[in-house]
């Protein structure tokens, strides 16, 4: 159930209707936006009559949620969700946020030169993967808390924020020390302990769409971040699995304006998995924009036919540095920006 609560509401009235809530055994969250506060009651109580909230003071309408993502609908936060990090870099407002580097952290040289090279054309988060899950057990699997270290160096000294993925558990506590937002890849999509214990990390994680996910499957799995109290949390289509064999995955675009009609979460869009080719990775970066991402997640290497993983849908720093300009101008076409 939502219950969404009047401009006026005093703090006395919606902690009356939140005593309501808990009483016929609804576990509460509220989010307080620009205009007003919104209860959202999860659970499943024997029964009740929305009307008996609708009636009761400070309160705006009350509805019952029909589907099955409950925090992750736009009617908990109808007026969207601006993410805020501690530089003041924010995904979901009117920038659009890029995040750029190497697929993984290959050496203290890489990872310097990458960020270097992505923060002049305009990226706000360095990526990079000091944990990589690869489909072969010998495919490079990463420098690890090297990595992590190496990471939080760069970020700190040229100012970036630093994302990475988690794969497990254990990696959660770990990795605190050195990233600013925790990535969940398409394999760890489903992994529900996974994101539930990301839910009671209290940082921002970005949640890729699985390789094989329908739309509600990945609000659903956005919704076990979110029900730990974690409402920090972006999604990002990366291309699913399909028939076609001539990209390695098929980017769904039309997923984003769906997200965003759906939820209030910040969307962004991967044209580096989303294609798995550096040639065609500009067309479908301008396309998320023009369809409405709040941000991108792009590959950018040195020296992409050296890379370690994932050269092949690594840009070069030029092609990088042309493509910004470009998705300038589209933002501009679509009333957004990009710095």
């Amino acid at each position: 159930m939502i219950v969404a609560m009047k401009e006026n509401a005093t703090e006395e009235q919606i902690q009356n209707v939140i005593s309501r809530m808990v009483d016929i055994g609804f576990n509460v969250h509220r989010t307080t936006g620009t205009q007003q506060t919104v209860l959202a009651g999860v659970g499943s109580p024997a029964s009740f009559d929305v009307q008996d909230f609708q009636l009761m003071s400070g309160v705006a309408e009350a509805h019952r949620i029909t589907f099955p993502y409950k925090l992750a609908g736009r009617g908990f936060r109808p007026e969207g969700t601006v993410i805020r990090f501690s530089n003041g870099v924010e995904v979901g407002g009117k920038e659009i946020v890029v995040m750029a580097g190497p697929c993984s952290v290959e050496s203290r040289e890489q990872i310097f030169t990458s960020a270097k090279q992505v923060k002049a054309s305009g990226a706000k988060f360095l990526r990079g993967g000091a944990y990589k899950p690869r489909s072969s057990p010998y495919s490079f699997q990463g420098m690890g808390i090297e990595g992590l270290k190496l990471l939080r160096e760069v970020g700190d000294a040229m100012g970036l924020l630093i994302i990475s993925e988690v794969m497990e558990i254990s990696q959660i506590e770990l990795m605190l020390p050195y990233v600013d937002c925790f990535q969940v890849g398409a394999r760890n999509m489903q992994n529900f302990n996974l994101l539930r214990e990301l839910g009671l990390a209290r940082r921002p994680v970005l949640l890729k769409r699985g390789i094989a996910a329908t739309i509600e499957e990945v609000l659903l799995s956005a919704e076990y971040i979110l029900s730990g109290g974690n409402y920090d949390v972006m999604l990002c289509e990366r291309g699913i699995r399909t028939y076609e064999t001539y990209t390695r995955n098929t980017m769904d675009i039309s997923a984003i304006p769906v997200l965003k009609h759906l939820s209030h979460l910040p969307v962004l869009g991967d044209p580096s998995h989303g294609t798995g080719r550096r040639d065609l990775v500009p067309a479908l970066a301008r396309a998320s924009v023009a369809a409405g991402c709040d941000g991108l997640l792009m590959e950018v290497h040195p020296n992409p036919d050296k890379a370690v993983s994932d050269g092949a849908q690594s840009l070069f720093p030029e092609q990088f540095a042309t493509l910004m300009e470009e998705l300038r101008l589209v933002a501009t076409a679509v009333k957004r920006s990009i710095s």
